[in-house]
This record gives C-alpha cells, sequence and structure tokens, in this order.
C-alpha cells in the first residue's frame, strides 16, 4: 500500500489516517445529566495531540529530539522566561530546581546539608521531599484561609542563620504573595523556587508589571500530569532567566554532565578533545566530563509532541478555568454563611486548577463529602493537608530532628478536618458546574 509512496507521502497519508481514527473514535461528547460521574480533572484534546503523537513516532527518535527542543522553545515564548529545560514528571522538576541549588557553583549561596528551607506543610509533598532527602531542612510555617498559602506574617519568625531558600507551591492556582515573598527574599539573599505545578497560567502584578507566576523567583517549576493545566501525559518543567542556574538544571537534568551537546550531536563546542577537567587527564572525552551529581529526567519525544500542541490551546485552557470558577463561585455564595470560599490573593489573577472549599462550624466535611461523591462527583482533599503528620514523618517526629515547625499550624490542621476541593477543568459544562453547586447547597442544608 505504501511502497509505491515517498517517504512523506507515506507519512501524510498515516496522519491523516489518525485524525479520521480521533475524528471517528474520541472525544465523542454527550449531553451531561444528573448522576453522571464528574471528574475532578480530565485532559482535553483534540486531533492535534495524536497527530503529532503519531508523528513522533514514525521518526522514532524516541528521546530528546525535534518536538522536545520546539516545546522548551515554545514554552519560553509564551511565559516570558529565558531558559526551560523539559523533564518527565512535576515531581522531577522539583527535585531539579531544588538540586540545583546545591551546586558548588553558587559559592556562598549554595544550600548544604543542614541548611533550612521555609516552607509549608499543607501542600504536596514533593515540595517538600527534596529538601528532606538532600539533608537540608524545612522549616514549615502556616497557611492562610481562603487563600490557602503561606501565611507572609510568619517569614521573619522563620528565619535563623542557615536559612538559604524559600519554596513554596501556588495553591490551586491561587499564587501566593509573591510581593513579600520576593521582598523577604531579596533583603536576605535568599533563593525563591516557585512550585508552579498547580498554577501555570496564572499572573502576578508586581513592581507594576504583571508577570506569569513561576518567573518571578530564581526557579519555576510545572507538572504536565493529565490532571494538570495542560499534559503530555507525563512530564513537567524547570524554568529560569538565570544563565548560571540555567546551565546547573541543564547538567543536573543530564546525568551531571559538563558537556552542552544535544542528544546525537558531538563536539558543539569544538573542543570535546583538548581541554582538562578536575583530576582526568588533558583531552579526556569532554562528553564524559561530569561537573554535578545528576540525573536523567528528561522525557521522551513522543511525550514532548503532545505537549506542543497542548501550549497552542493552553490561553483557551486559562479562559474556561477562570470562567468555571466565576461560575461555582457565584453559585455558592448564598450559603457563605456554611462554607468559605476561595478568595484570589491581592494583585493576582488566577488559572484555577480547583475549587477549594473549607466548612464552617457545624458542617460536617466528610458527611458532605460523601454525599458528593455518591452523587457522582469526585473530589480531592488538600493534598497532604498536613505533611507532618503522615506516615513518611514517622521517624522525623520520633527523632524531633530533620525539620523544624515555627508557631502552631492552625489553618493547616483545619484544612485536614474542614477543606476539600472540586474540579474546574476546561472540560466542565456548565450543567455540570451547575449540579456540583446543587449538590453542594443540599448537602450543607441537610
Amino acid at each position: 500500500m505504501l511502497n509505491n509512496k515517498t517517504q512523506e507521502e507515506a507519512r501524510n497519508e498515516i496522519l491523516k489516517l489518525v485524525k479520521e481514527y480521533h475524528d471517528a473514535f474520541h472525544n465523542k461528547k454527550k449531553e451531561f445529566k444528573e448522576g453522571d460521574r464528574i471528574t475532578y480533572a480530565s485532559r482535553v484534546y483534540d486531533s492535534e495531540e495524536m497527530i503529532n503523537l503519531v508523528d513522533a513516532s514514525l521518526e522514532f527518535w524516541l528521546t530528546a529530539g525535534r518536538y522536545f527542543y520546539k516545546f522548551e522553545s515554545d514554552f519560553a515564548k509564551q511565559f516570558g522566561v529565558k531558559y526551560v529545560s523539559l523533564v518527565n514528571s512535576g515531581s522531577s522538576a522539583n527535585l531539579l530546581a531544588f538540586m540545583t541549588l546545591t551546586s558548588p557553583l553558587l559559592g556562598d549561596r549554595q544550600v548544604k546539608r543542614g541548611d533550612e528551607v521555609i516552607t509549608v506543610a499543607c501542600g504536596f509533598p514533593t515540595t517538600v521531599t527534596p529538601i528532606i532527602q538532600y539533608g537540608a531542612v524545612p522549616v514549615f510555617v502556616d497557611v492562610t484561609i481562603p487563600q490557602y498559602n503561606i501565611d507572609v506574617t510568619k517569614l521573619e519568625d522563620a528565619l535563623s542563620s542557615k536559612t538559604k531558600a524559600v519554596m513554596v507551591a501556588h495553591t490551586l492556582g491561587n499564587p501566593f504573595d509573591l510581593e513579600t515573598v520576593s521582598k523577604f527574599c531579596k533583603e536576605h539573599n535568599l533563593w525563591l523556587i516557585e512550585d508552579n505545578c498547580d498554577a501555570l497560567g496564572s499572573t502576578y502584578e508586581i513592581d507594576g508589571v504583571k508577570k506569569f507566576t513561576g518567573t518571578v523567583g530564581d526557579i519555576g517549576t510545572s507538572s504536565f500530569y493529565p490532571p494538570h493545566h495542560m499534559t503530555m501525559g507525563e512530564g513537567g518543567a524547570v524554568y529560569t532567566s538565570n544563565a548560571l542556574l540555567n546551565k546547573i538544571i541543564k547538567s543536573m537534568r543530564d546525568w551531571g554532565r559538563d558537556c552542552i551537546c544535544h542528544s546525537g550531536q558531538d563536539n558543539a563546542c569544538g573542543h570535546r578533545f583538548d581541554r582538562q577537567y578536575g583530576e582526568l587527564p588533558l583531552g579526556y572525552d569532554h562528553k564524559y566530563v561530569y561537573s554535578h551529581f545528576g540525573y536523567n529526567l528528561k522525557p521522551t519525544d513522543l511525550q514532548a509532541a503532545v505537549g506542543v500542541a497542548q501550549l497552542k490551546k493552553f490561553p483557551e485552557f486559562v479562559t474556561k478555568r477562570r470562567e468555571n470558577y466565576k461560575r461555582l463561585y457565584n453559585a455558592l455564595k448564598p450559603i457563605e454563611d456554611k462554607i468559605i470560599l476561595p478568595v484570589p490573593a491581592k494583585n493576582a489573577e488566577p488559572s484555577w486548577f480547583g475549587f477549594l472549599i473549607t466548612c464552617r462550624e457545624g458542617v460536617d466535611r466528610d458527611k458532605l463529602v460523601g454525599n458528593l461523591e455518591s452523587n457522582g462527583i469526585q473530589t480531592r482533599m488538600l493534598f497532604a493537608g498536613n505533611i507532618i503528620k503522615h506516615p513518611c514523618f514517622d521517624q522525623l517526629r520520633a527523632s524531633g530532628e530533620g525539620y523544624r515547625v515555627v508557631g502552631e499550624l492552625t489553618n493547616t490542621d483545619r484544612i485536614i478536618n474542614d477543606t476539600f476541593w472540586v474540579g474546574l477543568y476546561p472540560g466542565m459544562s456548565n450543567d455540570m458546574l451547575d449540579f456540583m453547586a446543587k449538590m453542594i447547597i443540599e448537602g450543607v442544608r441537610e
């Protein structure tokens, strides 16, 4: 069938069939009816993602290739950041972002074992995991309600002579107080890592300039896991506008090597065999010189191909998430005496990942959640709630070492008992949102 065609003709025919396959068997919309399952998140895609995926597979390069580098370039342009490094997950992005700060190339600002990093206990564990695994000390402060972000009034109390960085997430798309945190970090010469995995597309006005979250601090991270703002299946990114940090990020992502060659490329610097590094012999192959203890955290080109298509749709995704938030917020406003509704941070325009609800006194969170789930509405807790109370902290709690807590984690603990969230993803219809609101209202009035 394809023997009489050129390679380009054969490829075009295959991709045409892929589009036909997508149109015939994917994204078949059906009208929502009460009782249908409403997931908190889902992929939103069309034939372009599938075509790109198959296109990349036909090249069979598999590792970092054409789509990989296009995604990094397109992402940098779209979000106004100089350097982007694509990785295999948001968790890997956080690992890489933190480990970058441990590089000897940073001199006196290098994070060493025993140094402290200010963060929160209320969030996803992989914001904290790299700190602990390296041997640095997370310093936990409380969060605010209804923003669910770091309580900036506790920053000075958390500061010590060992503090080197602040690493904290923008919770469910709602930016934390970037103005105060950034000022605090600059005053005390601290690094700022923005865990932006749940907030891609959110903006914050600082010094009169609107910027995307993740681009204000020294390093930002994103996740492209299917529930997130955009997806490539598994995937993530680390981004910065600092050239030195970018050099370290790229090295640590790519096995810790000193070489800057792309995959499959040789001698980009022109000095592959004529330099001397460390205690290696003069002329040792630069492709196998390691300036850091690194990893291989790259995704495949197939994943990047999906991401390239998703980036084109991303502005529409953000618009729809904001519309969904407004609709659900307005629908639930009449029961504010029963629940606390999420509120954007000052100067922020969130790209909402989910809709957080905290039950007021007299409303049983577990009963309300149970009622929603029984009616087909998927719910989620605010991730760990309080990571310190989880089994992974058992040994640290018993020893009393390895972390610090500043003040009382009052709101953090309240969130464990009273808070949950529902989805706002772009594929949600108004009927779905209205049914969720109806069930929440009925649940709190029982």
